[in-house]
């Protein structure tokens, strides 16, 4: 039941020691606001390295074939690595975790693409269909390279929305529409949007085997990549040891020549960034805590103050009747309501500089919407309510245990 006048004792106390309570308060009140400022800042670091990834499968293998660096039966170091359409197809078939597949063939960015008088040079990669799952892209209209254009060494071609912009600027649609990349009509059939930014969306896809017969590549692949399902990283690395050594045993090198082929686990690099964050955000919590700690230690000792300095009035309280129940509530109550008050203050304050930061800084490559999650916040008032009770138990048990009679002796 709510009472009245133990509320107006609680007020007035308060209101007698404005600065001790102001001191007092405002050490919980910083514990909070430095920790929901040190939470929502770790959450803008991490989505921005987050951004990182978004552009690629985090579950992906990238090998890039590179020159050899050790001789190995009788050919010589510095031999350059070529893969070829059988690698491709003999990786397809021998990777068992794996979901997606890919090679790039890359053709010169000297080639100038236009449609009718508006002109642009852009990069052009020649893949498989299974590259838009690898680099996470979005189609927007038509589709993307089938296996169909493949098998067919069909004249296709999809689009960055960038590439739409600059190159169809009176609002054609250029789906069905033909563009020259060089001196080779393409047909569009496809626009597509990347998280990876501009760069990503100033670029035009075209199938790998229509692109190895048109600009002269042969069987020629520069890169392959594919995404290995639900793998871990332990079954990942194993994939990196056995792909490394199939291709030393058909490209001829020694298997522990790490510089012949470069294989970037995006899985494992993933998770080491998963791992550091969680070791940041543990770290900010002990942070957190151990300065809202000190506040909390600050507030139980001005209440051990508050239970000395009103000694010989509990005594007349206890002497009048009042149970030890009703004085330890009374404390109790006085510990949580400038802990909580406090806490809420830094809370909000907090927060409130979080939603303006989040607001008016500009997200950039490595930091992007610091935000303080509302369970994040939620839990921090938990604790407050917690911490009060914590701080006022031990003055409020000692005001209890206080003997009326010597208390009235005291003076």
């Amino acid at each position: 039941m709510f009472d009245l006048d133990k509320w107006q004792e609680i007020i007035s106390t308060i209101s007698k020691n404005k600065l001790r309570t102001f001191l007092t308060g405002f050490s919980v009140a910083w514990g909070i606001f430095m920790l929901i400022i040190l939470l929502g800042s770790g959450t803008g670091l991490e989505n921005g390295v987050e951004n990182q990834f978004a552009d690629d499968a985090t579950n992906s293998l990238w090998i890039y074939a590179r020159q050899t660096s050790i001789p190995y039966k009788g050919y010589n170091s510095g031999r350059e690595i070529r893969f070829t359409n059988e690698d491709y197809n003999r990786t397809k078939y021998s990777v068992e975790q794996l979901e997606q597949i890919s090679g790039r063939f890359y053709i010169s960015s000297s080639n100038t693409t236009s449609y009718k008088n508006n002109f642009g040079t852009y990069s052009v990669r020649s893949v498989h269909p299974g590259h838009m799952y690898l680099e996470n892209t979005l189609i927007t209209a038509g589709r993307f390279i089938n296996d169909l254009d493949i098998q067919k060494y069909t004249k296709v071609a999809v689009i960055g929305d960038l590439v739409k912009k600059d190159l169809f600027k009176n609002g054609e649609d250029p789906i069905g529409e033909y563009i020259k990349i060089g001196n080779i009509p393409f047909k569009v059939v496809g626009i597509f949007e990347d998280k990876g930014g501009e760069g990503e969306m100033r670029m035009i896809y075209l199938p790998i085997t229509t692109a190895q017969r048109v600009f002269n590549g042969s069987n020629r692949v520069h890169q392959l990549m594919m995404t290995i399902g639900d793998a871990t990283v332990e079954e990942s690395k194993l994939i990196e040891d056995q792909l490394r050594s199939e291709f030393a045993q058909i490209h001829h090198f020694d298997p522990e020549d790490k510089r012949a082929i470069d294989i970037f686990n995006s899985l494992e690099n993933y998770m080491r960034v998963q791992n550091l964050f969680m070791g940041i955000r543990v770290f900010i919590w002990i942070v957190g805590i151990g300065t809202i700690i000190a506040g909390i230690v600050g507030v139980s000792n001005i209440m051990m103050i508050v239970v000395k300095e009103r000694t010989k009035e509990i005594g007349v309280r206890k002497a009048m009747g009042a149970t030890p129940g009703s004085i330890i509530g009374l404390i109790m109550l006085e510990s949580i309501v400038i802990t909580s008050l406090a806490g809420y203050i830094g809370l909000v304050l907090g927060v409130g500089l979080m939603e303006l930061l989040s607001a008016n800084i500009p997200p950039s490559d490595f930091f992007a919407n610091p935000e303080a999650d509302i369970t994040v916040a939620l839990t921090a008032v938990v604790l407050l309510v917690l911490a009060g009770t914590l701080a006022g138990f031990i003055p409020a048990r000692r005001a209890a245990s206080i003997n009326p009679i010597e208390a009235l002796r005291d003076e």
